[in-house]
């Protein structure tokens, strides 16, 4: 029993300080002695029966002191441990969006209003998604950790400005034949091929090494993806398994893709015997730049961006398209061929047969017509 300066009795766990201000102690769940302070005796009273009334339903939490920046410092080192370095980095970048508005913030005073304004200033619904997933996630560790009681970034509404969503540019036949003549020649030509035909992501592309050709069987084996990133305020190149298990895989090469297969060895021999000499570890790169070195979506999307230029030129209603549509119009044009969806699936990579149907079959507007002219054939 604690007693007052002036020795009367106070209750279990009440003193009264030196400087007259009463103190209400106990250890609460986490086994740590938890302190109240009051300036009378009845409030201290009432404070520590509230204080005990958490503890008991577990609605207080380990500390109050610790802010988002330094949760999310505890969240990458612990929780993201594993994740490759390319993962860890867009992690950070979805971070920094609402770093300045948010990581000086203690967890325990974040609120719904506080997390919505936040996410409300930056530029896209697309961002917004992609920091609400980081802000959810590190808020439900820390429920997890007794820092927070509940996550209320799980109600944050992502969708503000309601882009609408444009389908994926899909290379009709006449549009996939237009580029490659314009493109013939050209220093990624070859790589254009073997994308239209074998549909593979643009990381596997780059990372795809002579060793997982096998020309004499005519099939290539997709064993990892080239990532470029920063990493420690420098952009780096790093090789990584693939995306998931089903992404490993072999794919028979068409004849057009075995061929530029072939040219491209000649291509990259050639540059060889200029001297350029690739980095470590880099050696044995199918598709490279003019230097001998790793290639970059952005280096192909460059020239890309020339050739669909020059085709504009006489056909201004041309529109522009990004590595990932060959992928796209390879699944595509597979499925107007006859091809089966489950036999697509592998081919692609994918863990379900829904994701190869949704996102990456796309009707054509030439397929459209073909398909109507059948019905005429069996009204007549």
């Amino acid at each position: 029993m604690g007693k007052s300066l002036n020795g009367k009795e106070l209750g279990r766990g009440i003193t009264q300080r030196k400087d007259g201000i009463y103190q209400g102690r106990f250890v609460n769940r986490f086994g740590k002695k938890q302190t109240i302070y009051a300036s009378t005796l009845n409030e201290v009273r009432q404070k520590l029966r509230n204080a005990q009334y958490e503890d008991e339903k577990a609605l207080n939490v380990v500390t109050k002191d610790i802010t988002l920046d330094e949760w999310y410092e505890v969240w990458m080192d612990t929780c993201k441990k594993n994740c490759r370095a390319s993962t860890k980095e867009s992690y950070a970048t979805h971070y920094r969006r609402i770093q300045k508005a948010l990581g000086w913030r203690k967890l325990i005073s974040l609120n719904l209003i506080i997390l919505q304004q936040a996410i409300n200033e930056l530029v896209s619904d697309n961002a917004r998604k992609n920091s609400k997933k980081i802000l959810v996630d590190m808020l439900d560790k820390a429920v997890d950790a007794d820092l927070l009681i509940k996550n209320v970034a799980k109600q944050i509404n992502p969708v503000i400005t309601k882009e609408e969503k444009r389908e994926r540019r899909v290379l009709t036949v006449k549009d996939e034949e237009m580029f490659l003549k314009q493109a013939e020649g050209s220093f990624y030509y070859n790589l254009y091929v073997v994308a239209l035909d074998t549909g593979l992501r643009v990381g596997e592309l780059m990372g795809l090494t002579w060793n997982d050709v096998d020309l004499k069987k005519k099939v290539l084996h997709v064993r990892h993806t080239l990532c470029y990133f920063r990493k420690d305020g420098t952009y780096i190149h790093e090789m990584h398994d693939t995306k998931t298990k089903n992404s490993r895989r072999t794919i028979p090469l068409t004849q057009r893709a075995y061929d530029a297969l072939k040219q491209q060895k000649v291509q990259k021999f050639q540059i060889r015997l200029k001297g350029k000499v690739a980095p470590q570890g880099f050696e044995d790169l199918v598709f490279i730049t003019r230097n001998n070195r790793p290639t970059q979506q952005f280096l192909v999307q460059e020239c890309m961006l020339l050739t669909i230029k020059h085709i504009q030129k006489t056909n201004p209603e041309y529109e522009v398209f990004s590595p990932h549509s060959f992928r796209h119009t390879f699944a595509t044009r597979a499925i107007e061929n006859g091809m089966q969806p489950k036999t697509l699936q592998k081919i692609l990579g994918h863990a379900s047969l829904q994701m190869t149907m949704d996102l990456y079959c796309h009707v054509t507007e030439d397929t459209l017509f073909d398909a109507m002219k059948l019905m005429e054939k069996k009204c007549v």
